[in-house]
């Protein structure tokens, strides 16, 4: 999946909670329906078949329950894609990556072998829900995952962020059967743009204490084995050893870097959309709230040259690279684990359906045994009954009247974000009054539900609006009404 990822260290973030983000795209010429579920404890299977790589895996007993954004239409497997287990650990999964011929033939993907029906290995379909249920901290996803890959191997490179109230991780995959993960400093945010990220990697931290840094065993070998380091000093850079700097990425990939880290560090960053250097983690010059999140999620080079947008001055430029907002967005999942609340309450899953640049970012609690129908329901009819295809529209339509609609969709992002912020805010107010677990629970639901009343009443009504605007701007209008 063609994706976008955002990490923001609990002393980056403006109330000091942990938060990983991430857009999740489809490929270029179509759209992939999503939901947001829960999947209990009982539904998990025991024995799981991949539908990609025809893979069988055991999985362990006593998984927990967890949320999770699958594929509303089944045929291509689950892709849990993000989610938060009952112990408040989340994860999202995944960032399509890049790499390059030295470590593909160094250590080839594990494909599925259709003519000799052999399987291949694990992929975005099957990550989260193979890792997710079983883990008790972010350290430990990386660690499971790990495990799985040096076992079953992959077809695909892909990043994967950990989180826990504490810690961020962020692993990436190298070749069929390696990885390598890394900490983010606390102070620090990160931004992934489909591409190698991880820059400065200490192997010898990963290889002995593992304190910010982890990586496969025999990882120092297989650099050596197959002559991958790059580096002119001692000073190990992962990117240049297993990442790609291929002019697609300087079209595709490396300008959304640019994007995002010129508006957390406007008068620090020095860099061009297409610069192989761009820092992997940095810190920003001022904490990052929420609504930044949501707005660097969306973004389409806004005051540049090549936003896609542009109507005046030099329009040579325009939409020369691919914007972070895009069409294809599918949903954006932000997951914000807070230190300021008890552990029953402190995970908040921001949601949004479908192109960024035009829709609206919800929170819900996290810890919880259902989702508001407005959210899960959705199928591959077309239906203003579920937000997904309400996102759909929204955006098509304002798209074609940009000009016109944008007021609307300005509003209507402020509207329910400021509406989600109150709920939140009032509900955690009863929830601390309220010691008895199973009651929480229940205003848990209760608040979600309340929040889903209200955000389908503020989508209607900019369902409404930018129809008319849209409307108004057919080609086939004429001014003169009847006589």
């Amino acid at each position: 999946m063609s994706c976008t990822t955002l990490l923001v260290g609990k002393n980056a973030s403006y109330d000091g909670s942990t938060m990983i983000a991430r857009n999740d795209d489809s490929g270029a010429n179509g759209f992939t329906p999503k939901k947001f579920i829960v999947i209990s404890s009982k539904e998990q299977k025991r024995k799981y078949k991949t539908v990609i790589s025809h893979l069988e895996i055991d999985l362990p007993d006593h998984p927990m329950s967890y949320t999770a954004m699958p594929n509303a239409v089944k045929g291509k497997g689950i892709w849990a894609a993000s989610g938060i287990n009952e112990e408040n650990i989340a994860m999202t999964a995944t960032e399509t990556i890049t790499s390059n011929p030295r470590v593909l033939g160094a250590d080839p993907l594990v494909e599925y072998d259709q003519e000799n029906n052999i399987p291949g290995g694990i992929g975005e379909e099957d990550i989260v829900y193979i890792v997710l249920p079983y883990i008790h901290s972010a350290r430990e996803g990386v660690e499971r995952l790990g495990q799985l890959l040096e076992k079953y191997g992959t077809y695909e490179m892909n990043g994967i962020a950990f989180q826990d109230q504490n810690e961020i991780w962020w692993l990436e995959t190298i070749g069929g059967h390696h990885w390598i993960a890394k900490k983010v400093p606390d102070d620090h945010y990160v931004a992934m743009p489909n591409q190698f990220g991880i820059d400065n990697f200490d192997l010898e931290d990963a290889l002995t204490s593992k304190k910010n840094h982890m990586c496969s065993l025999d990882m120092k070998e297989f650099i050596e084995k197959y002559h991958l380091d790059l580096s002119l000093s001692s000073k190990f850079n992962a990117r240049d050893t297993f990442g790609s700097h291929d002019d697609s990425d300087h079209i595709y990939n490396t300008p959304r870097a640019y994007d995002i880290e010129r508006y957390f560090n406007p008068h620090t960053f020095n860099h061009q959309p297409f610069d192989d250097d761009i820092p992997w983690s940095q810190v920003p010059e001022k904490k990052i709230t929420v609504e930044d999140v949501k707005y660097v999620l969306s973004l389409h080079f806004q005051g540049t040259d090549f936003d896609p947008y542009k109507t005046y001055g030099d329009l040579s430029k325009k939409g020369m690279y691919r914007p972070i907002g895009i069409n294809r967005n599918d949903f954006l999942s932000v997951i914000q684990l807070r230190n300021d609340v008890p552990k029953s309450f402190q995970a908040i899953e921001w949601i949004a359906y479908a192109s960024n640049v035009f829709n609206a970012l919800v929170p819900f609690y996290g810890s919880i045994s259902e989702t508001p129908d407005y959210l899960s329901n959705t199928t591959d009819t077309v239906s203003t009954d579920n937000f997904y295809w309400s996102s759909r529209l929204i955006a098509a339509m304002a798209d074609a009247s940009y000009k016109k609609s944008s007021i609307h969709i300005e509003r209507y992002q402020k509207n329910v974000m400021a509406k989600g912020h109150h709920l939140i805010n009032i509900y955690d107010e009863l929830l601390q009054k309220e010691n008895d677990l199973n009651k929480q629970l229940q205003l848990k639901h209760q608040a979600n539900q309340e929040i889903a009343d209200m955000l389908k009443e503020e989508t209607n009504k900019t369902i409404s609006l930018v129809l008319n605007e849209s409307s108004l701007s057919m080609k086939n209008k004429f001014e003169r009404s009847d006589a």
